[in-house]
């Protein structure tokens, strides 16, 4: 039970850090015509867009041009977090209450 809550924990960081590469990529617009660099880059994409897309199909279009995608992907993935690893937790523990 250890290991799957090693793993949980894992997970959501690598999907965090995920999500804020892509944010700090969308900025820094790189050279997307390196073989290597465009790899990862697709990975990034192909990891984050299931989580992404969703939301910011549900979010309202504003004028200001700004995506608020990641922002509430990064609280949803927090929540959920939380959520799982209390449950793991008071599975192998023992419901302890609040």
């Amino acid at each position: 039970m250890y290991m799957l809550i090693f793993l949980v924990r894992t997970l959501f960081t690598l999907l965090n850090w995920l999500i804020i590469i892509r944010v700090i990529i969308s900025w820094v617009r790189p050279n997307v015509y390196d073989p290597n660099l465009r790899k990862i880059l697709r990975f990034i994409y192909n990891v984050t867009e299931p989580i992404l897309g969703p939301i910011r199909r549900l979010l309202p279009q504003g004028n200001l041009g700004i995506d608020f995608s990641p922002l509430v992907a990064l609280i949803i993935l927090s929540i959920l977090r939380s959520f799982i690893l209390n449950l793991l937790y008071s599975l192998t523990f023992g419901f302890r209450g609040f």
